[in-house]
């Protein structure tokens, strides 16, 4: 099983762009071979406003270099990231993935 992790830094005054990409993207990480473990919005109550992150399983790291190449050419991945761009969130991402211990040389900070 590999995890991977994506951190998303963004304008907290446009939340509405990051949480509308969120809803639209789940149905496009499904199709592309992963399965969404959570999506995490900021709260009001603790915690920075301007940090989202989501979880995505994956099977092996086989299917998540396969997931990497389907989702870069999902035309409905294209058209919400273009979404997301224009909203205005100005978002910026930091990905890591993480296996689940069985092979530790496919464990990656900073990877796609």
């Amino acid at each position: 099983m590999v995890t991977l992790c994506v951190r998303y830094k963004f304008n907290p005054d446009k939340i509405a762009g990051i949480r509308n990409y969120f809803e639209n993207e789940q149905r496009v990480i499904e199709r592309s071979g992963g399965r969404t473990v959570g999506c995490f919005l900021p709260t009001d109550f603790a915690g920075p406003t301007d940090e989202a992150i989501w979880l995505i399983d994956l099977p092996s790291m086989a299917a998540y270099e396969t997931y990497r190449q389907v989702l870069a050419d999902d035309p409905e991945h294209k058209t919400n990231v273009a979404r997301l761009e224009e909203s205005g969130a100005g978002v910026a991402m930091t990905r890591w993935r993480r296996n689940d211990g069985r092979n530790p040389s496919a464990m990656s900070a900073g990877g796609q």
